[in-house]
């Protein structure tokens, strides 16, 4: 490694980032932002409707299926103050089980108002669904270092947890955007493939692509392919350390499936629509890497342990990763395999998969623009500079681009 992540300082990955530079809404076409494409040192401005003339054939475009859940819920008091419990993900169970749940549910959440909130005090709400009144009650639990546990029980308990949120529910929209959820962000803080619910924040690089794109990368012989990532709050979460190497990286379950696997290793260049999309398949590489030298490994990565296996192990292909990957999926019989990450991707990480990169543009000081500082070096200062300058729309609901690896 050239630079240790212990001498990062997050206060040299910053830029001018003003209000009113950030997309409070989305355009009324997806395909009609902006793309700024990077390549080679070079940058050029074109619309995202036109992408499939940027992306060779041969290619693999992976994207990330998940579903955002209307994760903020809001209870009035007795005395009539406002809690707002935004769930964060379940306690003791998966995602899935958590949202088809019937009899209730403990989630780690964030509490808006808690100090408003003693423990074991139960709040309630009521609300129509299904021509049904329906009973919701939130009792606190427990508080821990980050987030509190609180118990969801609801009646009549034939329904899911999953059906309760998307009634009683809103979308959460990022911190930075300054209003409330809308309807129409029921649709577009949504992709158009999203098939797996569980994300309390939107895969954004990917709320771009409209049916019609796909239609015109499947017709150029691009491999679209998907993994499942939750993308939970700690995306949003501030670097508030003067280095990068105190900064406790959040971790995120993921899956993928053989298919995916099969397509990475049969495509010439991978391109990842989205940081969780990226982050997931470099992860995949050192899952490889440590399945390749001890197959009874567990499939999960730690926040700098990529950064060390480099040391530890021979470096091997993607290709041979993926393949080690295959493999354990076949001894064990699965079609699909559960991991997860803490990988932190700084300048100074070593790149074994992904050559192309869709991304939006991030804020400043964050874990998400020290990726793209990685993957394309000093420049991203003078990309920055020309999303500025040339009227480019930031952050979620913001404009995209396409970046080439510099090396």
């Amino acid at each position: 490694m050239n630079v240790l992540p212990s001498q990062i300082l997050i206060k040299d990955y910053t830029y001018a980032l003003t209000q009113e530079k950030i997309a409070e809404f989305p355009l009324p076409r997806r395909d009609s932002s902006k793309l700024l494409i990077y390549k080679r040192g070079q940058i050029s401005d074109d619309h995202f409707g036109f992408i499939p003339d940027h992306l060779p054939p041969n290619s693999a475009l992976i994207l990330n299926n998940t579903r955002v859940i209307e994760a903020r819920l809001f209870f009035q008091k007795p005395t009539g103050g406002i809690v707002e419990i935004f769930c964060l993900e379940p306690h003791g169970q998966s995602m899935e089980q958590a949202l088809q749940q019937k009899e209730g549910v403990i989630w780690k959440c964030l509490i808006g108002g808690a100090s408003k909130w003693k423990a074991g005090q139960i709040l309630q709400k009521e609300f129509l669904l299904e021509d049904n009144t329906v009973f919701l009650s939130a009792e606190y639990i427990d508080k821990k270092e980050d987030y509190f546990l609180i118990q969801f029980r609801w009646y009549p308990d034939h329904l899911s947890f999953v059906q309760i949120i998307h009634e009683a529910g809103a979308i959460p929209l990022p911190p930075y955007i300054k209003r409330n959820a809308d309807k129409i962000d029921a649709k577009r803080y949504q992709t158009v493939f999203g098939e797996y619910e569980g994300s309390v924040a939107a895969p954004t690089a990917a709320l771009h692509f409209t049916e019609e794109i796909l239609n015109q990368l499947k017709a150029k012989k691009i491999n679209t392919d998907y993994i499942t990532l939750h993308i939970g709050a700690g995306t949003f979460k501030p670097v508030k350390t003067e280095t990068i190497a105190e900064h406790q990286m959040h971790s995120e379950p993921f899956t993928v499936t053989k298919e995916l696997l099969q397509t990475v290793i049969d495509s010439t260049n991978i391109i990842a629509a989205g940081t969780t999309s990226l982050r997931t398949i470099e992860s995949l590489y050192w899952l490889g890497l440590k399945l390749n030298a001890s197959p009874e490994t567990e499939l999960e990565l730690s926040q700098w342990e990529a950064y060390k296996l480099t040391e530890q192990y021979p470096i091997i292909s993607y290709e041979e990763c993926f393949q080690k990957l295959l493999v354990w999926m076949e001894i064990h019989s699965l079609e699909k395999i559960h991991c997860r990450t803490s990988l932190i991707i700084v300048p100074g990480y070593q790149f074994k998969v992904v050559s192309g990169l869709i991304t939006n543009f991030h804020q400043p000081q964050s874990t998400l623009l020290l990726l793209v500082a990685a993957f394309i070096g000093e420049d991203w200062k003078n990309i920055y500079q020309h999303a500025l300058d040339n009227g480019y729309r930031f952050l979620s609901y913001g404009d995209s681009s396409l970046l080439w690896r510099k090396d």
